[in-house]
């Protein structure tokens, strides 16, 4: 009788075994899938047409997806060691105006600065990405070495960046930008770009030593001090790789609609952020993976043009998309309990 309970307990951890050896994202992607057909379903009654075999449509959300799921990549490796970063979306509107500013077209009279028009591609490109690479360092270096929250350091940050963007150019947008410079946000470009940079951190966060020492912080913050990681230097560079991607996002964002505005990126953060929670990063730090999120991020983009299509007006959408957000969450920290009973 003990044999065969023995067995039958073995069997059953066997079982669990093997269904937590299912990636989570394949568990996401099904999520996925099951929402695509739904709004598929109801596209049909409602509307009497299909939602996903319209390749406009899709090529939009695509589009969208990638200038958000820039910045969510980076917000991912912020979240896996326990921290948060709510400055992305006023990072990204900062870096847009200063790269806009580089890009005009020397036909503009209206240029911000007339001796710097028609320069080459990559002076705009690289001054957007520099901005938002110092704008990570500072967030990163305020919470390493002055011990401020995550939560309130980003947040000075973002108040302070939309600040300055309003105040780059006194408040008006920068139009006009060069063919080349407009190039980067054209076509399937944004697309190349975001799943390039997903494809990058994904093999450097499974990979290598700088994902080793980003999980590692995330799980225990003690236990890596102890191991030798300069814990306060790496957390800098993950700020400084957030802020790096926020203007990325920036500058292909000014590109695509030829112009650099204060106003771009608005609750940019908080989609990021909802992306790599429903990917399955905690939020208590230490898991999470790059192709969760960008599966996420597709969740985000086909449901909001899914309602969109529906006809759903876009308070409702705003509601949805916050419960969203606390069931991800919910499911997250029921997740981290029922680990530790294990």
């Amino acid at each position: 009788m003990d044999t065969s309970n023995q067995a039958a307990s073995s069997a059953k951890v066997a079982g669990a075994k093997r269904r937590r050896k299912l990636p989570t994202e394949a568990n996401i992607a099904l999520i996925l899938l099951g929402i695509a057909l739904v709004f598929e379903i109801a596209g049909w009654i409602v509307r009497g047409e299909s939602f996903l075999l319209n390749p406009d449509r899709l090529l939009i959300i695509i589009l969208q997806v990638s200038i958000v799921g820039l910045i969510a990549i980076g917000v991912t490796q912020v979240i896996i060691t326990g921290g948060i970063d709510l400055s992305s979306g006023s990072v990204l509107a900062l870096s847009a105006m200063v790269a806009a500013s580089l890009a005009q077209d020397s036909d503009n009279a209206r240029a911000l600065f007339p001796a710097l028009t028609d320069l080459p591609m990559i002076v705009p490109l690289m001054a957007g990405l520099l901005v938002g690479a110092l704008a990570g360092v500072i967030n990163g270096s305020l919470i390493a070495m002055t011990g401020i929250p995550p939560f309130i350091a980003t947040l000075g940050m973002m108040v302070s960046a939309r600040g300055l963007a309003r105040a780059y150019s006194n408040g008006q947008p920068i139009s006009l930008l060069s063919e080349h410079y407009t190039w980067i946000g054209s076509g399937a470009t944004p697309v190349i770009i975001f799943l390039g940079t997903a494809l990058i951190f994904h093999v450097a966060l499974r990979h290598t030593r700088y994902g080793k020492f980003t999980y590692a912080i995330g799980a225990n913050l003690q236990a890596a001090r102890l191991s030798g990681i300069n814990v306060n230097r790496h957390i800098i560079v993950v700020y400084s790789i957030a802020g790096l991607l926020a203007g990325l996002a920036g500058v292909i964002s000014s590109a695509r609609v030829a112009s650099g505005q204060a106003g771009m990126g608005v609750g940019y953060e908080l989609d990021a952020i909802s992306a790599v929670v429903i990917g399955g990063t905690s939020l208590t730090g230490g898991v999470g993976r790059i192709g969760g999120t960008v599966i996420g991020m597709i969740i985000l983009g086909v449901m909001m043009s899914g309602f969109t299509f529906l006809g759903v007006d876009s308070v409702y959408q705003e509601i949805v998309k916050g419960a969203i957000i606390v069931t991800a969450v919910g499911t997250d920290m029921y997740r981290q309990r029922k680990r530790k009973k294990v």
